[in-house]
This record gives C-alpha cells, sequence and structure tokens, in this order.
C-alpha cells in the first residue's frame, strides 16, 4: 500500500494547528482491568492501549468490554494518540450545539472539530454520548490516520450502499476490519469498547509496522508514546529478581518490558548457566517485547576477553594487553570476529568492547590489562581492528570510556575521577584512539565517569557531602556535544557506563544524573539504578520543558537506526534452530586455535639471564609452584603437569600468605626451582604488597635457583620489584595464558611478545 506522510490531510488542519502528526498518547500509569476474562479477543489490545495511555478504565478496575463506544468517547480516544502532550488550550469552541463547555469530552471533541478529525451533523449537533456506528468508526481511524486503500479486497455485501463506502473500502483492504459470516459488514451497528480498542490498535500497529518497513524513523517515532519514547533511551541491569538471579523471563521482566518499553538490557554472570540457556533467555526476551511491542531490544554484555568475559564454555580470550604484546592487528580482528560470532549466536548483538583507554598510569586501579596498553598508536590500531571483527560478524563494538580512563588513580565504580591534563596531552594520548575510532565509523561510544577540567570545568554541588565536585563526562556538554559530536564529528549513538557507580551516584543523585546526562547527550543510559524512576524523571522532565522533545528524538532516531542497521529488526531463526547452531559456534576448535595463539605470541620477557629466556624448568625437577591464591597455584600446577608429560616432575604448591614469605622457605629450599606468581589487578601498583615478592626473590637469588616471577595480572613487577634474574608476563591467570607461560617455562616455546606498557 502507498501511504501517504502521516498527517492529517485536510484543509482545516491547515490553520491553528499546522499540519497535526500522529503522535501517541501521552504516558500515563497503565492500569489493570479485572473484567476482561471474557473478553481474551481484545485484551491484548486494550492492555496496548492502556499502556500507551489512549483508553482508560473507570478508576475501579474496570474496563467494561462490552460496553458500547460514544462517540465522543471514540473522539476522545483518538485525540490522545494524536496529542502526546495533552490536548491543545487553544483548541477553542466545540462548535457543536450539543457539546456544551461542561462536557466530560469538551476539549477533544474541540480539537477534533478544528482539525476535521470528526465531524457533526447537518443540524449544528455532535451526538457525543451516542454509540459510535461500525461505519464511524471506520470512517474516523480512516480520516485520522490517512489511510489509501490497500491490496486486499473483502466482499461485504452491504458495505457500498453504506455512507461511508470509501473508509469501508481503505480499512478492510488493509486487513484493519473485517465482517461476519455472512458476507456484511453491518454498518450501522454499535462498536463495543473491546472492538474499538481492537481497531485502534490494528491501524495503529499496520502504520508503525509500515514506518519500520520504510525505514521511517521520524514517522515511527510519531507513533509512539513519550513513555515509549524515553524507554527506548534506558538499559536497565536484570541480574536479579526477588533476590535470585535472573536466567528465565520471569514475571518482572515481562513487567518491566510491557510497561517500561525499555530500549535493552544488559546480562552479566549471574544471568548466565550455560549456551543454551543465555540462548533460551535471549530469544524469550526479543520474544515478549515482539509481544508488547514492534521495537526489538539491544541486548548487551562486556565481552572484552580476558579478566572482564560472561560466557561460560565460550572463547574467552587472553585479554587486551595480551593482544597488545602481540601487536598484531591481524590477530586482533580475529578475536572480534570470533567474539562477535559466538555472541551473536547467543543472541547478543551488542558488546561492550573493546576498551580504548590507553593506560599510561601503572597506579590506575581499574583498567590495567583490560587496555591493549600505554602507547596511543597501539591502542587505536588493535581497536580498530577489534573493532572490524565485531563489525564483521554483525555486532556492535561500543568502544570504551570516552574520553579517556587510562591515567587515573581512582576507580569512577568506588568515587569520582579528575583528569587534570591540558588539552594538548589529551588530544596526544587519551583522545587519539577515540578520535581514529569515530574517522572509522564506530557505531556506539560509552561516556567515562571521569572530570576533565581542560574540556569542561563547570562544577556542582556533592548530594554527597555539599562540596564542590566538578562535572564528570558523562554529564557534560561541552565533552559529548560539543567535543565528541561537533569536533570530532561523532554521528552514532552515546551509552553512558553504569548510573550505579559512583562516580554519579554518590554525587548527583539520579534524578539530577539522567536529565543532564541527556541535556548532554547522552542517548541511552546504562544500567539507572531504578529504571522506572528514571524513566518517569525525564518523562516529567520534557513535558515541563527542562529537556527538549527534540534532544529525545535526537536519541531515539539514532537508537533505532542502529537497530535496523545491525538487522534487529530481522527477528530471524526460531528458538530451536538457534539451539542446533550452538555446537557450530560455541567454543570451536578454530576459535580455541585463535585463543591460544595470542597466548603463546603475548608471553613476554620480564628478565633473563641471557636476554632471551626466563629459567627454564629440566626433566626430573622438583618445581615449588608459591603463589597468594590456592587456585591460582593448583591451575599452574595442572597446565605444568598437562605440558610437561614425560619430564618426571615433581610439584609442591605453596600459598604464601600476606606478610608470610618466610613460611614458603622450606619449600623453597627443597626445590630445584620456582615458579613465583604474581597477581595484580584492581589496585594501584603502587601500593600494592610488593613485598612479599621481593623477599622471595631475594631469598631464591641468595640460594642461587632457578626460578621464574610469572607476572599474571597488571605487568608492572619490574617497576617495584629488584633483582629479577628471569622472569615473564602472561597478562592473566585464565586457562590461555597459564598454558602459554607454562610452555614458554619448559622450553617448549619462546616468550614473543613485547610489553605493551612502559616500565
Amino acid at each position: 500500500m502507498k501511504m501517504k506522510k502521516t498527517t492529517i490531510g485536510v484543509a482545516a488542519a491547515a490553520g491553528l494547528f499546522g499540519s497535526l502528526c500522529i503522535w501517541a498518547g501521552a504516558a500515563s500509569a497503565a492500569e489493570k482491568f479485572s473484567d476482561l476474562q471474557y473478553s481474551q479477543w481484545a485484551a491484548d489490545s486494550i492492555e496496548y492501549l492502556s499502556n500507551r495511555g489512549t483508553v482508560a478504565g473507570y478508576g475501579n478496575g474496570k474496563f467494561k468490554p462490552e460496553g458500547a463506544v460514544t462517540r465522543g468517547q471514540a473522539v476522545t480516544f483518538m485525540v490522545r494518540e494524536l496529542y502526546p502532550m495533552g490536548v491543545p488550550e487553544a483548541a477553542g469552541s466545540a462548535a457543536y450545539t450539543d457539546v456544551s463547555p461542561t462536557h466530560p469530552f469538551y476539549r477533544e471533541i474541540a480539537a477534533a472539530a478544528k482539525t476535521g478529525l470528526a465531524g457533526g451533523f447537518p443540524d449544528g449537533s455532535f451526538h457525543p454520548d451516542a454509540p459510535i456506528t461500525r461505519a464511524e468508526t471506520a470512517s474516523f481511524l480512516a480520516r485520522a490516520y490517512a489511510l489509501e486503500e490497500g491490496g486486499k479486497h473483502m466482499q461485504l455485501s452491504d458495505a457500498d450502499s453504506s455512507w461511508a463506502a470509501a473508509p469501508i473500502r481503505i480499512m478492510s483492504s488493509n486487513g484493519l476490519i473485517g465482517g461476519y459470516a455472512d458476507g456484511t459488514y453491518r454498518p450501522n451497528q454499535s462498536v463495543t469498547r473491546a472492538e474499538f480498542a481492537v481497531f485502534m490498535t490494528r491501524v495503529i500497529r499496520f502504520e508503525r509496522e509500515a514506518a519500520i518497513g520504510a525505514k521511517d524513523w521520524d514517522k515511527l517515532m510519531s507513533y509512539m508514546t513519550l513513555n515509549e519514547q524515553v524507554g527506548q533511551m534506558l538499559m536497565p541491569d536484570i541480574r536479579m529478581y526477588k533476590g535470585q538471579p535472573t536466567t528465565t523471563v520471569n514475571d518482572g521482566l515481562k513487567d518491566i518490558i510491557h510497561e517500561q518499553a525499555p530500549g535493552g538490557f544488559i546480562v552479566f554472570d549471574k544471568n548466565i548457566v550455560n549456551a543454551e540457556q543465555l540462548t533460551t533467555l535471549t530469544d524469550g526476551l526479543q520474544a515478549e517485547e515482539a509481544k508488547a511491542g514492534d521495537i526489538p531490544l539491544f541486548l548487551g554484555v562486556d565481552q572484552e576477553g580476558g579478566v572482564i568475559k560472561r560466557i561460560p564454555g565460550g572463547t574467552n580470550l587472553p585479554g587486551q594487553m595480551a593482544l597488545g604484546a602481540t601487536g598484531d592487528a591481524g590477530l586482533a580482528e580475529a578475536a572480534g570476529k570470533l567474539t562477535g560470532e559466538e555472541l551473536k549466536a547467543l543472541g547478543l548483538q551488542l558488546n561492550f568492547a573493546p576498551d580504548l583507554d590507553v593506560n599510561s598510569n601503572p597506579d590506575n586501579p581499574i583498567i590495567g590489562k583490560r587496555s591493549f596498553g600505554s602507547d596511543p598508536d597501539l591502542v587505536s590500531s588493535l581497536g580498530l581492528a577489534t573493532m572490524r571483527g565485531l563489525k564483521a560478524s554483525g555486532v556492535i563494538a561500543a568502544v570504551k570510556h570516552f574520553p579517556g580512563h587510562g591515567d587515573t588513580t581512582v576507580d569512577s565504580h568506588l568515587g569520582l575521577p579528575v583528569l587534570m591534563h591540558d588539552r594538548n596531552r589529551l588530544d596526544e594520548v587519551e583522545l587519539k584512539p577515540f578520535k581514529a575510532a569515530v574517522a572509522s565509523g564506530v557505531d556506539m561510544i560509552m561516556t567515562a565517569h571521569i572530570a576533565f577540567p581542560a574540556v569542561d570545568d563547570e562544577h556542582v554541588v556533592s548530594l554527597k557531602d555539599g562540596s564542590s565536585v566538578p562535572i564528570p563526562a558523562t554529564m557534560s556538554k561541552k565533552v559529548l556535544t560539543g567535543l565528541l559530536r561537533e569536533e570530532l564529528g561523532f554521528k552514532g549513538v552515546i551509552i553512558s557506563d553504569a548510573f550505579t557507580m559512583n562516580g554519579i551516584a554518590e554525587h548527583f543523585g539520579e534524578a539530577q544524573a539522567v536529565t543532564r546526562a541527556v541535556n548532554a547527550g547522552v542517548d541511552i543510559i546504562l544500567m539507572p539504578q531504578d529504571p522506572a524512576a528514571a524513566q518517569r524523571t525525564l518523562v516529567k522532565a520534557v513535558q515541563n520543558g527542562s529537556v527538549p522533545m527534540v534532544r529525545i528524538h535526537d536519541s531515539v532516531k539514532r537508537i533505532l537506526s542502529l537497530k535496523d542497521k545491525y538487522g534487529l529488526f530481522d527477528r530471524g531463526e526460531s528458538l530451536s534452530a538457534k539451539l542446533a547452531s550452538l555446537k557450530g559456534v560455541i567454543g570451536t576448535d578454530q576459535h580455541r586455535q585463535v585463543e591460544r595463539t595470542i597466548a603463546e605470541r603475548a608471553v613476554t620477557l620480564l628478565a633473563g639471564r641471557d636476554g632471551k629466556h626466563p629459567d627454564l624448568i629440566r626433566q626430573g625437577d622438583r618445581v615449588a609452584i608459591v603463589a597468594a591464591d590456592e587456585e591460582q597455584a593448583k591451575q599452574l600446577e595442572s597446565q605444568l603437569a598437562l605440558a610437561g608429560a614425560g619430564k618426571l616432575l615433581r610439584t609442591q604448591v605453596v600459598v604464601m600468605k600476606p606478610g608470610k614469605a618466610n613460611e614458603a622457605m622450606p619449600a623453597i629450599d627443597q626445590a630445584d626451582y620456582v615458579i613465583a606468581a604474581s597477581y595484580q589487578f584492581r589496585n594501584t601498583a603502587s601500593q600494592f604488597s610488593w613485598s612479599d615478592s621481593q623477599a622471595v626473590i631475594d631469598e631464591l637469588n641468595k640460594r642461587d635457583k632457578r626460578y621464574v616471577l610469572l607476572s599474571l595480572g597488571n605487568p608492572y613487577e619490574m617497576l617495584y620489584v629488584r633483582n629479577v634474574k628471569s622472569g615473564i608476563a602472561a597478562y592473566g591467570k585464565e586457562e590461555p595464558n597459564t598454558a602459554a607461560a607454562i610452555r614458554v617455562l619448559l622450553g617448549q616455546l619462546d616468550p614473543q611478545g613485547v610489553l605493551p606498557v612502559a616500565s
């Protein structure tokens, strides 16, 4: 069917109101009706319109579905759709002899009269309390939505003789109304409230489907309620429901989807049992959304690889700093591609990765080995390659944390970091990878809850203690609109970091924070503390003018465009087909080989007596594995047994408690070789308890033992531990990293990596 531009195409509309867009009704709390048990055929439509704020009950939980709809009520339902912000006061007089200013639907009938939405009778009356007929229903709806004749042909024996023959034909030819078994339409029969809800819902959904098919996002937005548009800008966390992990589509999720219409969800490890369960969950979420509406969900996850991973049984990779040590953009692209393939198979289309932070500060407590390194050119090269891989697999890359979180000494989960560098330094280091990403067409960028006074020196009063605190990037218009959009030219979607983090939560309060963030330029609020409250806050902010409606429209249009770009509107395979395909994608041998290659290429020599190799484990050695964590030590022991089969090795695990290095000495004395494992992450390197490692190294040197200082975390040991004769960095305590390190210690591999951070 050829669709007109969605405006009221009548001369009367050109006056006071101009062209009247078909907007959905204003947001309001949806009623729950108790009397629909005998009208289940219409229950979905009634709920749909109630959620939109279009229809209402009688205030006592009753909808009275079999009651007649009056002409006044029908006009009111449509006007609520047409005027999302309320009926304009300028609607003027109803101009009908039987509609007085005291009539409950006076203002709505007046608006309909002014716009030509509905007409009266030749005698100047409107009959507001008369039941609306099926003929009038067809006429009202066809006129309101400027419908044109469609391609379906239905023979209705009594329609052609009706005064409403044309609108009946238009409605029936688009499948929006039907007749009875005897081939009649019965145009003069009155319409029940349930029937009118069904007819109106069909038209709205028909128009929305047409807009989606035409990729006409402006038109689609004109049919979205304000509540629904704001919902697209929220991406809640669904980890728990009633104290239990959310692993199925429970009642809480259903309520959120139907009542809040969120743009998506982020999943965490608590939501995941295995690949089959996760696929069933994501499929169920999209299916529930399809019942509630027609805009698919973003389903996102943090799958950086290494220490930040969520997928059990998947290919979790050695991590970004391991890739940095390889310096190989081809491997980075392969890592991005296999990650994307696995996420997409699981029903996840959005990855909050790669991390483009330049980790130039060893004391950074939160980024560290999540970064590719301390060289902005290396971070740019590998970050862009990872983006290409994700995009090639059909998964959105959300790069983070703009404008840069790599040189902070405060974790923004716990406080508000402030980066004091001048603009020249920001351009040369922090901003460089993001500039490259924007130039390469990145689709989504995540903000940092970090203040950058060189870009925005505004301060506000903290709700925490009344002190003056700088505004973080997430809430700064100068950073997000001025720098990112206008200066760097970013056209994609801006998503905030989690609003549960203290960098935002403790200083600003969610109501202030979400309003300021949206005005600053954020398109999606990630993990609001109270999603329903955040939605109400933004709806109210639009209604009172503190957030311009154009800001909401701009964000929603970008969100819809991105969902379309990555095929989210194509509902795809059945659940059974998705489950059947998992085995051929998740953790395949091909993917595992990429994982092993990265891990093996990454192992880096920190110190060696010959300058090329660490001390090697020999045939028949007694090996002591000294670590601060028993699980970590046991994993190394297991890897050594696997890779060293045939070497007749004997091993002993020593768990070294803080300040108790002396307790490891008996095992060290008996050993021929010592693996001294070190793991520093999520704390500042300069304040880490290096004294235990130093004590062990000193004793090993004194005893002239063969050994290795094995760095499994941030590779800053050489800055703080002196006189190390033999050391390597593996960049992770996970299986691929430790397996590669053990192979190097057995002489099966040479250390090939290059330290990607300054030391």
